[in-house]
């Protein structure tokens, strides 16, 4: 089949999709004014203080906790960590400590992916390095995002290299958990995906890597988290078929990977009108890993 579509999409995120300029506008736009969160610096480069917003249960009962971090969407060039606020407070509310973390995007530092990607596994380090200050869990922490920053969760889960020379690399920034929204998991051609039209835009320029480097699909194997992927089957931006593609070599190396797939669906559907759907079901996921009790 082919994949025209993912040019948009791969080509260093030319721009943001209708849903992800409505979400950030209803988000209150960058930077993100979340209340009561707790807003601490995970990274600094060059001028750039690099953020995560920390939502904590109200509960201040039992620790340590589990927790995820949630990387926004925005083709690498924009966006806000807000995205993701609304689904971050439930799983607070339900018990877990969730991180909405910033990156360097295109917009904002003309960054390439290659930075995101290391920005990314500097802010999982971050959590785990400071887990026991934060109140949690070390071996429960999930990583999630959507579009690009579902790029980056599975990145960080799957892709070596690419690490910040600071970076203790004695502290893991593997995930234990990946909760995928629309993700980008294809940056270069693969067995079995047609990718004729646009293959010489898939360049070491535009990404600041070699694509296979920055590619998720390319480095299943055996061990990874176990993985929910949710995705619509009617989306131009990010094709159904490259999360089909990723489920299969996923399960293949033995790992735990279950995609939703929803009809009519474009991309950054999610917190629209299949919001509610997806929640329960990443609510479910979590319950299923020990990560949420289960709801009575």
């Amino acid at each position: 089949m082919r994949l025209r579509s993912l040019l948009l999409f791969v080509l260093g995120g030319l721009s943001l999709s209708a849903q992800e300029k409505a979400s950030t506008k209803k988000a209150g736009g960058y930077p993100p004014v979340m209340t009561g969160a707790k807003v601490e610096t995970y990274r600094t480069v060059g001028s750039t203080e690099l953020k995560v917003w920390i939502i904590e249960p109200a509960d201040q009962g039992t620790k340590p906790r589990p927790a995820i971090v949630f990387f926004f969407g925005g083709g690498w060039t924009g966006g806000t960590p807000a995205q993701f606020e609304p689904q971050a407070r439930h799983l607070a509310a339900r018990g877990m400590v969730a991180v909405l973390a910033d990156y360097r995007v295109k917009s904002r530092q003309d960054a390439k992916p290659a930075d995101c990607v290391a920005d990314a596994k500097a802010c999982v380090r971050w959590v785990r390095a400071n887990a026991g200050r934060l109140g949690v869990d070390p071996t429960r922490l999930a990583v999630g995002g959507g579009s690009a920053g579902g790029h980056l969760a599975a990145a960080v889960a799957t892709v070596p290299g690419l690490d910040p020379a600071t970076d203790d690399k004695a502290v893991s920034c593997r995930p234990d958990a990946l909760v995928l929204f629309n993700p980008g998991t294809v940056m270069a051609p693969f067995p079995g995906l047609d990718l004729k039209g646009f293959g010489a835009g898939l360049d070491k320029a535009r990404f600041g890597c070699e694509p296979t480097e920055i590619s998720p699909l390319h480095h299943v194997r055996k061990g990874l988290p176990p993985t929910i992927i949710f995705h619509g089957k009617t989306d131009t931006t990010v094709p159904y078929a490259t999360v089909e593609k990723f489920t299969e070599v996923m399960k293949a190396a033995g790992n735990r990977c279950e995609l939703v797939g929803f009809e009519g669906q474009g991309h950054g559907f999610f917190n629209k009108a299949k919001y509610q759907e997806t929640l329960d079901a990443t609510d479910a996921f979590l319950v299923s890993l020990g990560y949420l009790p289960a709801k009575k």
